[in-house]
């Protein structure tokens, strides 16, 4: 029983300790993002170049894709109201559904795929070749100059899509229920209003900005933690996307909350 308290104390401080070394990570680089001397020629040339290979190649794709996966929900939900005499209703339910809940985790999700996965592997790589040296992100110029644009990319990237896909999505809603016409622009917009009241929109706005900073901060802390590589048959990868989705997991279930009690 002694050995078994003992063991679930130590791994109970290991966890506790891989999240101070997240936070202390994120407050590191959030300390040099404020900080004017940060924005040299060199740091906005690697800024620049992390955001167009992160954010240029999933932009269409998801744009699409948010598009048409729209167009198919937002019908199936007109056609099921309708058939249950709950048309005043519909319009409601697709803003609340897609441009509250799916659209902000899909666009994180997307971005973490596309953008900050690639961006830390290309990390992983630097840090592979920089064995024997300085370790990657042990010094402030590696962390000014090659992890804190990175992550910047990465939560440039979520923000985008998750704000064009909102923007496509409440398009296409409006298409869908009104067609091309601008007679129903007085009563979409009090629709829409009326779900954004001021209180939603301050957590849609949270939401949207806490689930980019995590996806790009996650993978990347991933890469430069030094103690799960320290110990056999535990990935420090593998760590970093558990505890990415228990973050989101956490700010969906807050925004759940805020939103609707």
């Amino acid at each position: 029983m002694q050995t078994a308290l003992a063991e679930l104390a130590r791994s109970a401080g290991r966890w506790l300790a891989g999240w101070w070394r997240i936070v202390h990570l994120a407050a590191l680089l959030l300390a040099m993002a404020l900080a004017p001397s940060t924005y040299t020629p060199l740091y906005r040339q690697a800024l620049a170049r992390h955001i167009v290979a992160g954010t240029a190649p999933a932009l269409l794709w998801f744009t699409v894709l948010t598009t048409l996966i729209s167009l198919v929900l937002i019908r199936i939900v007109l056609v099921t109201a309708l058939s249950y005499g709950l048309t005043q209703y519909a319009l409601e339910m697709v803003v609340r559904v897609l441009v509250l809940e799916l659209i902000p985790l899909t666009a994180a999700l997307f971005a973490a795929l596309r953008c900050t996965f690639p961006l830390a592997a290309g990390l992983a790589q630097l840090r592979a070749r920089a064995e024997g040296s300085t370790p990657m992100g042990a010094d402030a110029d590696s962390l000014r100059h090659e992890v804190l644009p990175r992550v910047s990319a990465g939560l440039f990237c979520a923000l985008l899509l998750a704000a064009v896909s909102c923007v496509v999505t409440l398009v296409v809603a409006y298409l869908s229920v009104y067609g091309f016409t601008p007679s129903g622009f007085a009563a979409y917009t009090h629709t829409v209003g009326q779900v954004f009241n001021p209180a939603v929109s301050l957590i849609f706005g949270l939401k949207i900005v806490l689930l980019g900073a995590t996806v790009a901060l996650m993978p990347v802390a991933a890469v430069l933690d030094e103690a799960p590589r320290r110990r056999s048959g535990t990935s420090a990868e593998l760590q970093g996307l558990v505890r990415m989705f228990l973050v989101i997991l956490l700010i969906e279930a807050a925004s759940l909350v805020g939103n609707y009690y």
